[in-house]
């Protein structure tokens, strides 16, 4: 078996690692010599895939692949949010040209607005930020595809390795919605998801990816920062807007059961902030 990944950032890496262990060959996308290298340690094999709001550029034999993972987030702090759905569309294009089948695409959970309720797969999103919007507008893109069946995740709030939730917020104060429930997910649980998809061959499913733990701000960060060994933060004791995410196809789908069952459980690596 064959897994490309577009996107070899914290979490593409992390699940090629884990393929790679299971014998599935991989390959990831660079977008410089200096990152094939690096792709190049980790036994990945590397192609130069570019892709920006005008064209695409790529090595044909990377859509070359049983399944292609997409891990590319809008970056809307750098401004690159007004071309995301031009990349999207680009990408799919490269799909469709090289009669590529099983895509998954990671997306996030951003997609459901703090509307103060539960909502699972069934519900309509109805997203209430900007980055919100375009994810599901991404979504919606490879849903309007028949040619291919794609598998969308909708991860939380990403922690794990290089990503220490104790320094989220260390030593701030007057946090606000201290008492609304958090939604997060593992980077453990990132790479079992989607190595758990490719080796069931789950494609055409949408899934949301959050810890069944849901605790309070407050309880999750000043938790997350005395383990790591950061500074308190404090929260204002209140409820604004807040969301819980749950699952309903995961269990029946892929028989996925969370390793981070309860956050109190979880120890932190207190690692430095990964850059991707």
């Amino acid at each position: 078996m064959i897994v490309s990944i577009l996107g070899c950032g914290w979490y593409g890496k992390a699940l090629a690692k884990e393929l790679l262990q299971k014998g599935i060959i991989v390959k990831g996308s660079a977008t410089s010599a200096e990152k094939m290298d690096e792709l190049k340690d980790l036994s990945i094999s590397p192609f130069i895939v570019q892709v920006n709001g005008d064209q695409a550029n790529y090595e044909a034999d990377f859509f070359k692949c049983d399944t292609l993972v997409i891990s590319i987030p809008p970056r809307l702090k750098k401004g690159e949010g007004v071309t995301y759905l031009a990349k999207i569309k680009h990408i799919i294009d490269a799909i469709l040209h090289n009669n590529m089948q099983n895509i998954i695409y990671i997306s996030s959970t951003g997609v459901y607005g703090d509307h103060n309720r539960t909502v699972t797969e069934n519900d309509d999103p109805d997203p209430d930020t900007e980055s919100g919007k375009i994810l599901l507008e991404a979504e919606n893109l490879f849903r309007n595809e028949s040619k291919f069946k794609t598998t969308i995740v909708r991860f939380g709030g990403l922690v794990g390795p290089g990503r220490h939730p104790g320094r989220f917020f260390a030593g701030k104060t007057d946090i606000p919605n201290g008492l609304a429930p958090v939604n997060m997910i593992h980077l453990d649980d990132c790479v079992g998801i989607g190595s758990a998809i490719i080796e069931q061959d789950a494609f055409g499913h949408l899934f949301n990816a959050c810890s069944p733990d849901h605790p309070a701000k407050e309880d999750f960060y000043k938790d997350a920062a005395l383990k790591g060994g950061y500074e308190s933060p404090q929260f204002l004791c209140e409820l604004r807007a807040w969301k819980i995410i749950e699952s309903v196809n995961l269990k029946p789908i892929l028989n996925y059961t969370f390793k981070i069952q309860n956050w109190k459980d979880c120890t932190f690596d207190a690692l430095p902030q990964s850059s991707n």
